[in-house]
Order: structure tokens, then sequence, then C-alpha cells
């Protein structure tokens, strides 16, 4: 009997995302929006309407992670994730390309003076750095809220993407998991990238 290996299939599959505000010629302003860990795109876009109600110009996209699970046991609410520890390195390269497609099919529809905003919220952050390492356009402006800029992301491929990009970090007082030596990490990270 002969010890297993791993193989790789590429497969095509589908993957949900929500919009707010019509996209068209007269769009002037999209917004990517990534969710945390655990959460749905149909309640994270919800944060987002103001947004489009206030603008017609304004387009806000919610794209969800690609993996669905049950918060807690095996039935009940589910939540999504980008990614995990398993077989990460391939989880990252799908989410990358499946926010690259979305990317290309909105911008299509957009005038080529759109302003792209991309906004990550908690896990959302790193995986909106990681994307943007790898994308085709360039955004006007990041924010990062509750999250940070991933270290793992090639030190080179950062600084040529940060380079005359507006950051906005956001945190809270009583996070969870970023605390003030946290922020000022990453405020120095940020910093050396210029």
């Amino acid at each position: 009997m002969s010890e297993s290996q791993e193989r790789r299939l590429t497969v095509i599959r589908s993957a949900r995302y929500y919009q707010s505000g019509e996209l068209s010629a007269a769009t002037r302003r999209v917004w990517f929006v990534c969710h945390g860990y655990g959460q749905l795109a149909a309640y994270f876009i919800r944060h987002f309407h103001r947004l489009t109600r206030a603008d017609k110009a304004t387009v806000v996209i919610a794209p969800e992670g690609l993996s669905r699970f049950y918060l807690n046991g095996t039935s009940g609410r589910v939540g999504a994730t980008w990614m995990t520890k398993e077989d990460r390195l391939a989880e990252i390269d799908d989410y990358v390309a499946y926010l690259n497609q979305l990317a290309r099919a909105v911008l299509a529809e957009c005038s080529p003076e759109t302003t792209v905003t991309v906004l990550g919220f908690s896990q959302g952050a790193a995986t909106v750095s990681r994307w943007l390492a790898r994308t085709f356009f360039r955004p006007a402006r990041l924010i990062l809220w509750a999250g940070a800029f991933p270290p793992d992301v090639d030190f080179t491929v950062a600084s040529h993407l940060l380079r005359q990009l507006p950051v906005t970090l956001v945190c809270g007082t009583q996070d969870a998991y970023i605390d003030e030596a946290a922020l000022a990490q990453q405020q120095e990270f940020l910093h050396k990238l210029g």
C-alpha cells in the first residue's frame, strides 16, 4: 500500500458578494469592504448603506469570504472566513483571484475616473492588504479598521503599494485584539514603509 500524496485541482466555484448602489457610467466612487472573521457580507454591508443613500454616485461592494461555517456547534448562525491556517497559502491565492475577478467586473462598469476606496475590518484588513499587493488597480485610499497590515506581505511589495497611498488605521479603545502597543507597532511598520 502506498502513502497518500496531496494533489491540486483548480475548480470553478461561485462566490457571493453584496452591492449597495447602482453601478453605471455615473458612478464616481466605489468602496470594496471586506468583513471580519465569522461575519457575513449581507450583514456587514448594512453599515455602508448610509454612504450610498447620501450619494448616488457611490457604490459599495461587500465580497464574502469563500469559507462558511457554523459559529456554534453544528447548527444555528453561520459565519464566513477569508482563510484559516489549514492550506493557508492556497486560500490566500483563491481569495486574491476572486477579489481581482470581482474588481475587474465592477470597475468595467464604471468610468476610468472612478476612485476606489478599500476597507478591511478585522480579518478583512489583512485580506485587503494581501489583495492590494497583488491587484491590477491602485486604490485612492486604504482603511484598516480593527486590523493591521500583515507582516507576511513582502516588504518591497508593501512599500511600493503604500507609497503615496493614504492609509487610515481605526482602532477601538477596548479592542480585544489590538492594544496600544500593537497599534504603535503597526504605525511604526507603516512609517518604515514610507
